[in-house]
């Protein structure tokens, strides 16, 4: 890949409790598949114990790159797709809300 500078997926999500076991169900799932994937570093599934935020599961991927970061991406929509897994469809139905976002590390 071209670029050798690592990007982090963070996703913070707003799931209700009785939503929970089917969404970090969903979680596992896709993140089998990221591990499997080129470019993959870590990854990190944390749930909100305390504090004022809203946001009460929060999951993070590490990526070599961002070229290996879309590729990852590429396959999991096609599984997605093949499982007819819809993941805006499921939030909905869920009531789970989110925000997603990709990072680089800063110097500070």
């Amino acid at each position: 890949m071209s670029s050798d500078i690592p990007v982090f997926r963070v996703d913070k999500f707003i799931v209700p409790e009785v939503a929970k076991d089917d969404f970090l169900k969903r979680v596992h799932e896709t993140h089998e598949i990221l591990h499997r994937q080129p470019g993959f570093t870590r990854d990190l599934v944390l749930q909100q114990v305390a504090g004022p935020g809203n946001f009460n599961i929060v999951t993070l991927v590490e990526w070599a790159s961002q070229e290996y970061m879309d590729a990852a991406r590429m396959v999991v929509t096609k599984i997605h797709a093949e499982r007819r897994f819809n993941p805006q469809e499921t939030m909905a139905r869920l009531g789970i809300s989110a925000d997603i976002g990709n990072y680089r590390q800063m110097a500070v």
